[in-house]
């Protein structure tokens, strides 16, 4: 091996993930909710070590930040995302950044390499002002009229607003040359337990799951709790209520083998102990990676809330408030993968599908795209206790370096 070629360094990709956990750090994880504080000091903290791996580092007008070459060559995009979900985990998202820049220092400055990593940190992948924004945005696929539109969750307060308090207001997106790379590569905590069950190191992504989000609302007669008999009441909750028992004893007749299912908010309206609801909402949401399936149960949604409806006593409304369609990794790039792994992971890898959504789908929209799982410790994640063992951590750097050199090789 030549002397002067780049070596991987699993105690720089602990040092760093270290460093971005003191950023914003919350108990044993960490508080960095999109445009805050302590994620724009994440953005910056990646800005200024990019140059050492040859990448020239911008943060554009969504709050993407790109490490691009000047260099020609075949060039291989790869990163995740800084921000997280309120008080949560330390490595969900920027293992997948420290992966990239880990790759880039080992490829870009190595004379035998044939091409360049260039990294990504995408901004809102976990969603507090929308979904996907930064990869939306990146791919063309996100509009002005998205963006005055999006809104923290948490706060109300609107994108534009937060663009212009962090200073990222007028300047342009940058979206994707077409033809520029080769493809997108992302490594995250598998947020599961089927590596670490099954004593394996990489998890070798072959699809993406869609996710479908609905709001469900029962409308009955608000009414007095003492004085009206048992027998007449028009009760939203009571009707909600059943229909959620009803999703659980009908949906596993008609789901695939990975299909999931969530009721994540019920609010009853007047939501007091003396009243009768006149109104209740449930947020559901179910996930799958085949659109078939999908269908067959938005269909089932349908029927179930015609059924109530004919009992006469309250009516219901399925509205649709998300789609995301499944995304299916490239086959190349899962043997690539694969090849790594046998090289520095002993083969013990699994290919298996992702039960949670990534910016990798969006990004497979214009070029060919896949994931890297590394386990998760009692499959914890979006928790602040959420963590992976070191050297399960480094291992599945050495083996997403090796992927990319090997991509990049054709």
């Amino acid at each position: 091996m030549p002397e002067n070629r780049p070596q991987f360094d699993g105690a720089r990709v602990l040092g760093d993930l270290r460093a971005l956990r003191a950023i914003g750090a919350y108990k044993t994880g960490v508080h960095k909710p999109t445009f805050s504080e302590p994620h724009m000091r994440s953005l910056q903290w990646l800005a200024e070590r990019l140059p050492a791996a040859g990448l020239a580092a911008e943060i554009d007008g969504i709050g993407n930040l790109l490490g691009t070459s000047p260099k020609s060559g075949p060039k291989l995009l790869a990163g995740s995302h800084l921000e997280s979900q309120n008080y949560a985990g330390w490595l969900d998202g920027p293992l997948g950044v420290v992966y990239a820049l880990e790759a880039a220092r080992v490829i870009n400055a190595d004379p035998g390499a044939k091409g360049f990593v260039e990294v990504a940190a995408w901004c809102d992948e976990e969603g507090h002002f929308g979904s996907f924004l930064g990869s939306r945005s990146y791919v063309g696929a996100l509009t002005e009229a998205d963006i005055d539109a999006a809104r923290d969750r948490s706060s109300g307060r609107t994108m534009r607003d937060a663009l212009r308090e962090v200073g990222l207001s007028g300047r342009p997106r940058v979206t994707a040359e077409r033809g520029r790379h080769i493809g997108y590569l992302e490594a995250h905590i598998e947020q599961g337990q089927t590596l670490e069950s099954g004593g394996l190191a990489i998890g070798i992504v072959t699809s993406i799951v869609g996710i479908w989000q609905y709001r469900i609302i029962f409308e009955g007669e608000q009414n007095h709790a003492g004085t009206t008999r048992m027998d007449v009441r028009k009760d939203a909750g009571l009707a909600l209520a059943r229909f959620c028992v009803g999703i659980d004893d009908r949906f596993p007749a008609a789901c695939g083998p990975r299909t999931v299912w969530t009721t994540g908010r019920i609010v009853l309206d007047p939501g007091a102990p003396s009243i009768i609801p006149g109104r209740a909402e449930m947020l559901f949401q179910m996930r799958d990676d085949d659109p078939g399936v999908i269908d067959r149960l938005e269909t089932l949604l349908h029927d179930m809330a015609a059924e109530t409806r004919a009992l006469g006593r309250c009516t219901v409304a399925v509205e649709r408030l998300r789609t995301g369609a499944p995304a299916l990794m490239n086959a190349v790039f899962q043997q690539a993968i694969e090849a790594a792994s046998a090289a520095f992971a002993g083969g013990r890898s699994i290919r298996m599908p992702s039960g949670a959504g990534h910016d990798a789908q969006v990004l497979a929209t214009i070029m060919p795209a896949a994931m890297l799982f590394v386990p998760s410790i009692g499959g914890i994640s979006h928790h602040w206790t959420e963590n992976t063992g070191d050297a399960d951590i480094v291992t599945g750097a050495e083996v997403f370096v090796d992927a990319c050199r090997r991509l990049l090789a054709g």
